[in-house]
């Protein structure tokens, strides 16, 4: 073996990590997938995570898929027809991973529309639509041809609280039907991220969705930012957690690599991370409160997409550039295989972080602070 495919390797396994103690290994998509990626332009990717056999248990292979995705039409078109042009676009990728066996799919945040919200016009508030509104009712048909789960983010208008928005990720199950919503904790307020113009924080906690694949949860886009947000997916149960994003490459490309893959190490559960791809062009240029002229772009959004694994493996990326669809086997028995090895459950002092948590919400909190007593001593 020459030195330069030995550093290939030994990058390759400081980048992406080994899999019970190899690199892991890549799946072949069957030839209607690869024919769909080909004749529609997209990425195609697929990999297999596995798991240590156990003498009690059978694996618990599931394969799942991501979408990543730029809009189809210039955000000057009518909206009906944007919308109705992202979901061609999106059918054929669908397609793919129902011909491929994806048992469940994540699309990307807000992917039933352009990702408006830096522009801070109410008029893209017309996107908006109920939880079983007509972005569900298209993909609900997928579900039940496919018997796939599909995690759905959109921007919901909640009819039955004055027509309130709110970022939301519905899930539907591999029947058609909807199980439920979860809507983001943690709003944005950095730079053209300034979310609060159109929704607030959700109020649905931090729930766990056991369907017919395994329990999962969904960490919308700026949550991946609050250590705690991924722990409380944790705590409930999760092993899968998605991460439907959209986010651009000044503000965060640095970081996307790493907290997912620490979410999953950390949490002892698969991450999966989507992000959209594309410049999107607005009519009216807007600022950014950074004091730079006004510009009609968000930035770009690079893509990306990528699944990390709880023993510190993670796939490639999808491109930067193009629409695609990232899918992956994984033995859920791994979760709890590293949560034997590293024993982070059991090893936690929450009774500590919640005592400091519950005094930091009180007005008279003081840090927990020791001084060095000579630090202040006047010399003479």
């Amino acid at each position: 073996m020459n030195r330069l495919v030995i550093v290939i390797l030994e990058v390759s396994r400081l980048l992406l990590g080994l899999n019970c103690g190899k690199a892991l290994e890549t799946i072949v998509p069957p030839e209607s997938a690869k024919a769909l990626s080909s004749k529609h332009d997209f990425d195609l990717q697929a990999f297999k995570f596995s798991a240590d056999k156990e003498l009690l248990r059978e694996p618990r292979v599931v394969r799942v898929g991501l979408i990543q995705n730029s809009i189809a039409l210039p955000t000057t078109a009518p909206f009906s027809d944007q919308k109705k042009a992202i979901f061609e676009k999106l059918g054929p990728i669908i397609d793919a991973a129902g011909a491929s066996g994806v048992n469940i799919l994540c699309l990307q945040e807000a992917w039933m529309m352009p990702f408006a919200f830096c522009t801070r016009e109410k008029r893209w508030c017309e996107f908006a639509e109920p939880v079983n509104g007509e972005s569900t009712q298209f993909l609900q048909e997928f579900a039940l041809k496919y018997n796939m789960v599909i995690i759905s983010s959109i921007l919901e208008r909640d009819i039955n609280h004055g027509e309130t928005l709110w970022n939301t990720a519905v899930i539907i199950g591999n029947h058609g039907n909807i199980i439920g919503k979860h809507r983001k904790n943690h709003i944005p307020r950095v730079g053209d991220f300034n979310e609060s113009t159109y929704y607030m924080e959700g109020n649905t906690g931090h729930p766990v969705f056991e369907t017919a694949y395994g329990k999962i949860a969904v960490n919308i886009c700026y949550g991946r930012h609050h250590p705690l947000n991924w722990l409380a997916f944790g705590l409930n149960g999760a092993e899968i957690v998605f991460n439907p994003s959209a986010t651009v490459g000044e503000l965060s490309e640095p970081m996307w690599p790493i907290e997912a893959r620490n979410a999953a190490i950390a949490n002892s559960y698969f991450v999966g991370s989507i992000n959209r791809v594309g410049t999107e062009i607005f009519p009216n240029p807007f600022t950014s409160g950074d004091g730079k002229p006004p510009h009609p772009d968000f930035g770009h959004f690079y893509g990306s997409s990528h699944f990390s694994a709880p023993d510190a493996s993670c796939t490639p990326s999808l491109s930067r550039y193009k629409d695609g669809l990232m899918i992956s086997d994984m033995d859920l028995n791994l979760c709890r295989q590293l949560k034997d090895k590293w024993g982070f459950r059991m090893t936690a002092r929450y009774e500590l972080y919640a005592d400091t948590l519950a005094s930091y919400l009180k007005p008279d909190f003081e840090p927990q602070v020791i001084s060095d007593p000579l630090l202040h001593k006047k010399s003479f």
